[in-house]
C-alpha cells in the first residue's frame, strides 16, 4: 500500500460504534410505526429480534440482520421516498444523541488534532449523512437504495467488497497519510477496515472480532453503563490501562 504524506485519518463504524442501536433497524421500526410495514412481516421480523435477544444460538444476531434486510428490501418497493425520508429524519431526531461516550469523545479529540474522520457504515446513507454531518465527519459512506423521483427502484449499492476497499478509496481521494491512523469497529465486518490502519481499536466488540483482535494483539475497549475499560495487551495478556 503506498503511503500518503497528507493528514491523518480515522475511520469509524457508525451502528453499535457511536450510535448505541443499529441505524438500518430503527428506521425498520419507524416504518412500522407508521403502519408501512405489514403486520405479517413486522412480526417475523420482531420473532428474529427475539430470538437474538433470549440469546438462542451463536448466530442469532446475524440471523436477525438477514431477515431484516430481505424485509426491508421487499418494503422499499411500496414506499414513497417523502414516507422514507419521513422516517429517517424520526430516526434522526430520537437517535443522535443516543452514543457512546468513548467514541464520542475521541471524535472531539481527534477533530481538535486535525484528523480527518471517515465514517462507514451498511445503514441507508440518507441516515448515515446525517449522523456524520452531526458529528463533523469529513467523508460518509452508507447503502444506496436508488429512486427515481419518489419511487424506489429496487436497485442499491454497498461495499459488498469489504470496508477495506471503501476506505482505501477515501484515502486516495484525500491524500490521507497512514501514519497515526485509527479505525474503530464492533462487528467482524469491520476487521478488513481495522487491519489497514496503525492503531485499531475493537470497540464493544462481538465475539469474532474480538478473537480476532486478541489474536493480533489489537486495543480493546468496552463501555458498560457509565464505565469505560481500555485494554492493551502486554507480555502476552491484555491488561486495564485506562477507565474514565
Amino acid at each position: 500500500m503506498t503511503k500518503k504524506t497528507g493528514k491523518p485519518f480515522a475511520a469509524f463504524d457508525i451502528d453499535g460504534t457511536l450510535v448505541r442501536w443499529q441505524l438500518y433497524h430503527a428506521i425498520a421500526d419507524a416504518l412500522a410505526k407508521r403502519g408501512l410495514i405489514d403486520i405479517k412481516t413486522y412480526q417475523s421480523i420482531r420473532d428474529a429480534r427475539m430470538r437474538w435477544k433470549r440469546r438462542t444460538h451463536g448466530e442469532a444476531f446475524s440471523s436477525y440482520q438477514k431477515e431484516l434486510v430481505v424485509a426491508y428490501e421487499k418494503l422499499l418497493l411500496n414506499l414513497s421516498f417523502k414516507q422514507f425520508s419521513a422516517a429517517v429524519l424520526s430516526v434522526f431526531d430520537e437517535y443522535k444523541d443516543q452514543v457512546y461516550t468513548y467514541t464520542r469523545q475521541l471524535i472531539k479529540d481527534l477533530k481538535k488534532k486535525g484528523y480527518l474522520l471517515f465514517a462507514i457504515s451498511g445503514s441507508q446513507v440518507e441516515i448515515v449523512s446525517k449522523i456524520a454531518k452531526y458529528y463533523g465527519f469529513d467523508e460518509h459512506v452508507g447503502t444506496v437504495y436508488t429512486h427515481e423521483g419518489d419511487r424506489f427502484t429496487g436497485a442499491m449499492s454497498l461495499h459488498l467488497g469489504g470496508k477495506h476497499l471503501v476506505l482505501q478509496e477515501l484515502i486516495d481521494k484525500h491524500h490521507a497519510a497512514m501514519a497515526g491512523s485509527i479505525a474503530v469497529g464492533d462487528a467482524t465486518s469491520d476487521i478488513s477496515m481495522l487491519e489497514m490502519v496503525e492503531l485499531p481499536i475493537a470497540f464493544n466488540p462481538e465475539k469474532k472480532l474480538f478473537d480476532h483482535a486478541s489474536a493480533k494483539g489489537w486495543r480493546i475497549v468496552i463501555e458498560r453503563k457509565n464505565m469505560v475499560y481500555e485494554l492493551e495487551k502486554q507480555d502476552g495478556r491484555y491488561i486495564l490501562v485506562k477507565t474514565n
